[in-house]
């Protein structure tokens, strides 16, 4: 059994210590309640946000002022002296951003970005160690690694790519003009992001900013078009993951039970994640920000920024659909980071990077080299065998059902690492587990017949590729 943090390292305090009665009143970490007092806050800033400094009334160098004051607070608030690292890290960036050319100021944001990040999850391992419970300043900052990267990707998209070469998404979120300093600090400070994100893309914050966010949004679905005249404004204790790891569930309950138990531990590690997210997103929404157009029946959708579907985690029936569907704004951001650019082994390298950038606990990387291989099986069987169960409706409900049931067991053994974090009670609860989803993805690999997806379906088609074929 994992060792027992010290009650030092469980409330060890970051930030601001103003609200600690309050935690001690709640027996919550003050690093915990700091993190929820500055996301309601800027829920409540949010609503100020769009009503007294809406564009129609105020400059977007207001605009832009008044989301990085907040954040840069709101940042020292939570993490005191540790935020010191987020800012270091903006300003070399930008740096890099004035000084580099537009061939190769992608190479040297992504390098620079994920370096740091990678140097200041080593040294969480000395400064919190495993046992750390609460929030700390690596959450904002591998925030920001996503958004330094991003920007830096479509600069180079903008200024240093033919445009003919582009996929169409990448031609829409191109820059063109590298950002003034206001922009850049405001983009990857602002309030309604920094502490929990998601990430977003430059054009549509520097279009929110500026007004012309969500016409744009409309006019790309042809809202007028469609009749319409005017364009309107839119208990963790309970299950603990250290059980895991205890005598009684290693070496006496049986197998069917350490598979229902995994399962129940693992769900009940979810709400703090949906609870931040869904808290980020209202954030976003209600400075108007989370607007995306509009659905096939006319209503407005407001999941531009959206983190998780939760409906669709929790009746994902593939690997790759829960994947989709859980912390969506950092999925899409290695996607147009690796898995689009990279000329090989896009799978393996996107978890890879995926595994880089959460950190460096030994834990993340079984999870995600476990994710590899059962990426892997599950693509080979649905390849094989679903054509076979959609002849009828009773045999895709049976497909449905089991597929669900299988997916929700391998997320749960496959992420369990993730949150046990060390190498002990990771190697412990899979010998328990006989590694047995680790043999089963092995022999599909090896046994059934493997049909790799076409290249040309994984990277996206580029306006020149395009044109070739209308030629």
């Amino acid at each position: 059994m994992a060792a027992e943090p010290p009650p030092s390292l469980s409330y060890r305090t970051t930030g601001s210590t103003c609200l600690h009665p309050l935690s001690e009143l709640l027996g919550i970490p003050l690093d915990q309640v700091n993190f929820v007092a500055c996301q309601l806050f800027a829920l409540c800033a949010a609503f100020w946000f769009r009503s007294y400094l809406s564009p129609g009334k105020t400059s977007p160098d207001v605009r832009h002022a008044f989301a990085t004051i907040f954040g840069i607070y709101f940042v020292i608030f939570c993490f005191g002296w540790y935020s010191v690292h987020l800012f270091v890290l903006v300003l070399m960036c930008y740096g890099i951003m004035v000084t580099a050319s537009a061939s190769n100021i992608h190479r040297y944001s992504f390098f620079v970005a994920m370096g740091y990040l990678t140097i200041c999850h080593i040294s969480r391992i000395y400064i919190f160690h495993y046992g750390i419970l609460t929030t700390d300043f690596s959450g904002p900052l591998m925030i920001v690694t996503q958004k330094i990267t991003t920007l830096a990707f479509q600069v180079h998209d903008g200024l240093g790519r033919k445009a003919e070469d582009l996929s169409t998404e990448q031609y829409r979120l191109a820059v063109k003009a590298k950002p003034s300093f206001l922009e850049y600090v405001s983009y990857l400070l602002n309030f309604m992001s920094v502490i929990a994100g998601p990430c977003n893309n430059f054009k549509e914050y520097i279009a929110f900013i500026e007004g012309r966010h969500t016409h744009m949004k409309l006019l790309e679905v042809n809202w007028k078009g469609k009749g319409f005249h005017s364009l309107p404004e839119p208990s963790p204790t309970t299950f603990p993951v250290t059980c895991l790891a205890d005598d009684w569930f290693v070496h006496k309950a049986n197998f069917l039970t350490r598979l229902c138990y995994l399962y129940v531990v693992m769900q009940a590690s979810k709400p703090k994640y949906y609870f931040a997210w869904t808290l980020a997103d209202a954030v976003n929404n209600a400075a108007g920000f989370g607007f995306s157009g509009v659905d096939k029946n006319g209503n407005f959708c407001w999941d531009l920024l959206s983190n998780l579907n939760i409906w669709k985690i929790e009746t994902a029936t593939s690997f790759k659909m829960y994947l989709e569907n859980w912390n969506i704004q950092t999925a899409t951001w290695l996607k147009r980071v690796c898995y689009e650019r990279v000329p090989w082994h896009p799978t393996v390298l996107t978890f890879i990077l995926s595994a880089l950038w959460h950190g460096v606990y030994p834990g993340y990387y079984f999870t995600f080299l476990t994710g590899i291989l059962v990426t892997l099986a599950a693509r080979t069987v649905r390849n094989n065998y679903r054509h076979y169960f959609l002849s009828s409706k009773a045999l895709k409900v049976v497909y449905d059902i089991v597929t669900w049931a299988v997916t929700q067991l391998a997320v749960s053994y496959t992420v369990a690492p993730f949150v046990m974090l060390a190498v002990e009670p990771t190697i412990s609860l899979y010998k328990s587990m006989y590694f047995y989803l680790h043999i089963i993805s092995l022999l599909i690999i090896l046994f059934l017949p493997i049909k790799p997806q076409a290249h040309n379906q994984r990277r996206p088609q580029t306006l020149n590729s395009v044109k070739k074929k209308i030629d």
